[in-house]
């Protein structure tokens, strides 16, 4: 890809913004940076493989140091439901047209920014209901990384306070690793040079989103996700009528 200095300039400070918000919601690092940089340049499948690089490192530093705080429950059972529908995401964004990948992407994304203004929580109340959420949440996070307020639907009541975020980081590794394969298997360029140029931004955030975390832990997170939902429909709004 040649970049003009803004484009680079853009590309940086939302990997900033990408790396805060993964460190400091434990989600939300593709989701609310991915409709941002397809505002740049409408390659999915260019950033994709960076922002999975990227998670995977975040991840296995964050979990790794809580790792005695694992859910190994959970991500049995999450993941019994979750592998499948994830690969036929998988195929369905390296063989669907460019086109329908962006506006699918942006879908997802308007569908959780009306969520989070409004307030209304996906919740689970039900086994089969949860198996639902997984299968759903499986196949988006294979298509697009953007799976992840699904499955935290199922997570939020199964999972006690203190393993939530450790348990997450360690499905989320997992997760990205069988797309990574399949991006590899696939022939897809992976963007090993673009994700060490894009590490120090992301590092950045990720600092800031650490103690972002410890602070929001104080307040109320529905109120975050509330005016990120505002920000991030207006974004999706405005690349939708570019």
């Amino acid at each position: 890809m040649d970049f003009s200095t803004a484009q680079l300039v853009a590309i940086s400070a939302i990997f900033v913004w990408s790396g805060f918000v993964r460190a400091g919601l434990g989600f939300g690092g593709a989701a609310l940076a991915l409709p941002l940089l397809l505002m740049v340049i409408d390659q999915p499948l260019f950033f994709l493989p960076i922002i999975a690089t990227h998670l995977l490192i975040f991840s296995s530093i964050t979990a790794g140091r809580g790792f005695r705080n694992i859910d190994r429950a959970f991500l049995k059972e999450s993941l019994s439901w979750m592998i499948i529908p994830k690969l036929v995401g998988v195929i369905g964004l390296l063989s669907l047209p460019n086109d329908w990948m962006v506006w699918i992407i942006y879908a997802i994304t308007g569908f959780y920014a009306i969520t989070w203004i409004l307030k209304w929580e996906i919740r689970s109340q039900s086994p089969w209901v949860d198996r639902l959420l997984f299968i759903v949440g499986g196949y988006f996070s294979g298509v697009s990384l953007i799976g992840a307020p699904l499955i935290i639907a199922v997570a939020v009541r199964k999972m006690a306070k203190e393993t939530y975020r450790d348990t997450l980081f360690v499905l989320w590794f997992i997760l990205v690793v069988i797309k990574m394969s399949a991006f590899a298997i696939a022939g897809v360029d992976l963007q090993w040079q673009w994700s060490l140029m894009l590490l120090l931004p992301t590092t950045i955030g990720h600092l800031m989103g650490l103690k972002f975390h410890q602070q929001m832990l104080k307040g109320d997170p529905q109120v975050v996700r509330q005016w990120l939902g505002v920000g991030l429909l207006g974004i999706v709004c405005i690349a939708l009528w570019e």
